[in-house]
């Protein structure tokens, strides 16, 4: 069983014009974890943060470290150092100066701290810059050194506060992999915060969903992905076709205008429910070979977007967004078909599509052709 490291206890934070930042969420970081925030501008993710650090104090609950309160520690007495999205280098201090500086503050053995910076420089990939002038170095070069510089402290956690906002999408990409690689060779917990779903879904082991200071959904990428909980946490991982339906049994959903089988149950008859539908997941098919069941379409507008096309299909009253590397001009006609396992059921919430959908033709048949 993993260990806890850190533990959100009924963390709220109101601030003093009656803004809640965080509403009584509740969370836990285990040991050798990368863990990260996600979520919008304002969703609390970054007060989160400043709490388990110790940089301000919740309006209510605990911040428990190894099971002992820590809520009224100073951050220089957590066992937790802190990368900023402005790395904070000193600019008169050369590279080894910088990454250094901790083990100088606590005097420490200067051949010691020699020795740990130039395993601090390998780890990072900078081995050789030790005497270089931080302003000479990259975006990239100096968001290394400054977690160096927080990984020479041996800390047990590691917050990084939307560190590769300031970087180009190539170099922020690589840095993607190049923190990953960091955190599993330091054997550090780190908890990350950003607002970019790639980041999240690429780097880390858990993802922890935020929205208006409420915890939305915790899971591995996978699971945040193929598997959200509600509208909110579909739209806001990838892109996704959010579709007013009702489930008409066990396995079986309707939308579209027809009814579909699908692979989820529990939710009553005739309930009304949302459905995600992933881009890549739906299938285009000509008309020429009519399958029975299957919603037919025109295709408004195809897009080429590299790996894929992107193409908006017109069903009805609905919209699709499909992707595919197959492309169909606009004014296309085509059928609509997707997988069982491919359609997601969740709970209608204050983010599902105004309409519910009809279900009058819930009783005609589905063939197994469709698919």
């Amino acid at each position: 069983m993993s260990e806890h490291l850190i533990e959100l206890k009924d963390l709220t934070m109101v601030f003093e014009d009656g803004y809640t930042a965080l509403d009584g969420i509740n969370l836990s970081l285990n040991r050798n974890e990368f863990l990260t925030l996600l979520g919008p501008s304002g969703c609390g993710k970054t007060t989160t943060l400043r709490l388990v650090g110790g940089f301000a104090a919740p309006t209510s609950g605990d911040v428990l470290y190894m099971g002992k309160s820590i809520v009224h520690l100073p951050p220089y007495k957590r066992n937790i150092n802190t990368v900023f999205q402005r790395y904070a280098l000193f600019p008169h201090m050369n590279v080894a100066q910088n990454i250094a500086f901790g083990p100088d503050l606590r005097r420490q053995d200067k051949r010691e701290t020699a020795r740990q910076v130039a395993d601090m420089l390998a780890l990072v990939g900078l081995r050789g810059f030790e005497k270089r002038a931080v302003a000479s170095l990259s975006g990239g070069q100096q968001q290394r050194v400054a977690i160096a510089r927080a990984l020479i402290n041996k800390p047990a956690v590691l917050l990084l506060d939307e560190p590769l906002g300031a970087l180009d999408l190539k170099l922020r990409k690589e840095m993607q992999v190049e923190l990953k690689r960091i955190q599993v060779e330091s054997g550090i917990t780190f908890l990350y915060v950003t607002h970019d779903q790639e980041e999240a879904l690429t780097m880390s082991d858990t993802v922890v969903v935020m929205r208006g200071g409420q915890v939305q959904q915790v899971g591995t990428p996978q699971d945040i992905y193929n598997e959200p909980v509600n509208a909110f946490v579909a739209d806001f991982i990838g892109e996704s076709n959010i579709l007013a339906g009702t489930m008409i049994a066990d396995r079986r959903a309707f939308f579209l205008g027809h009814p579909f089988e699908c692979v989820d149950s529990g939710f009553g008859e005739d309930a009304p429910v949302d459905v995600v539908l992933r881009p890549e997941d739906v299938k285009l098919k000509s008309v020429d070979a009519p399958i029975p069941g299957a919603p037919r379409g025109v295709v408004i507008s195809t897009l080429f977007k590299g790996v894929h096309y992107e193409m908006r299909v017109s069903v009805g009253a609905d919209e699709l967004l499909v992707h595919s590397t197959h492309a169909r001009e606009p004014g296309t006609p085509v059928q609509i078909t997707v997988a069982p396992s491919d359609i997601q059921i969740m709970r209608k919430s204050d983010m599902s599509p105004d309409a519910p959908a009809r279900a009058e033709e819930a009783a005609l048949p589905i063939s197994d052709e469709r698919m």
